[in-house]
């Protein structure tokens, strides 16, 4: 016995959108995979760097001790006109050194927490991690004017536990992509190289500004000379992310317009 299957009009049609609609959420995620897996739903997660063919990158600069070196960086990034930067300030450092503070928040310059005590976060309790976190909040934000919503945390230590506190704190950990290496003390040229050479978009480069590093005032002005020569521009590292938070809102409203194509046509 021969069996016959008519098709109607209706149903080619839905089938015909469905493929359509399928391979257009395909399309978006394989696109947008990357900024999906960095702003991911579900635990809390370091930013490294940002994906993005724009040829941006952040200069962060982390202070815990001494007023040596401050200076003479903030006096290189005014001689070359970079306007944005971060800076993660020790909350013991920022209260010894409130002019050096106020000069880097008066340069306009983005201020992030880099904790209160320099030790690693993971071998605390939770109810200490929290501690650490929120004393670093309270002085940075009576002396800045301003509530910090970054964190890198000493020695760039971190586990979940303290993730997850820095996320329910409203806190995003900030790493680094591009480590200078220049509390090594290597040397210039070693500095400058390992920056340019390791530097692409999106990237956050680590750099110090704490007396002991000797060598990283002097690289500095190659390291912005060189960079720009490659077409690169500096922007915060909040503007980083903010960028593909913006990209990853983007996904979310094609997916939801997906679904409004879908109801509209019955599937």
């Amino acid at each position: 016995m021969n069996y016959f299957y008519v098709f109607s009009g209706k149903k080619i049609k839905r089938i015909f959108f469905l493929i359509v609609a399928a391979l257009f959420a395909a399309g978006v995620v394989y696109v947008e995979s990357d900024n999906i897996t960095v702003f991911s739903e579900g635990s809390p997660s370091a930013i490294y760097s940002v994906p993005t063919e724009k040829k941006v990158v952040a200069l962060t600069f982390d202070i815990s001790w001494g007023e040596k070196r401050t200076g003479p960086i903030l006096d290189v990034l005014e001689q070359k006109g970079v306007k944005k930067a971060t800076f993660f300030l020790s909350s013991p450092w920022s209260k010894t050194h409130p002019d050096l503070v106020k000069r880097i928040v008066s340069a306009g310059y983005e201020i992030g927490s880099h904790g209160h005590k320099h030790v690693n976060y993971s071998s605390l309790s939770d109810e200490e991690i929290k501690k650490q976190i929120t004393t670093a909040h309270d002085i940075l934000g009576q002396l800045t004017g301003k509530q910090p919503n970054l964190i890198r945390m000493p020695n760039g230590d971190f586990d979940k536990r303290v993730l997850r506190i820095a996320n329910n704190l409203n806190y995003k950990v900030i790493q680094w992509d591009t480590d200078s290496l220049d509390w090594k003390n290597p040397g210039v040229d070693t500095i400058v190289n390992r920056v340019v050479n390791k530097a692409h978009p999106g990237d956050i480069i680590l750099l110090h500004a704490s007396d002991s590093c000797k060598q990283t005032h002097l690289a500095l002005p190659t390291i912005i000379d060189q960079l720009r020569a490659k077409g690169y521009e500096f922007v915060t590292v909040s503007e980083l992310v903010q960028q593909t938070e913006m990209k990853n809102k983007t996904i979310q409203d094609k997916t939801t317009m997906q679904q409004h194509f879908h109801d509209a046509i019955g599937l």
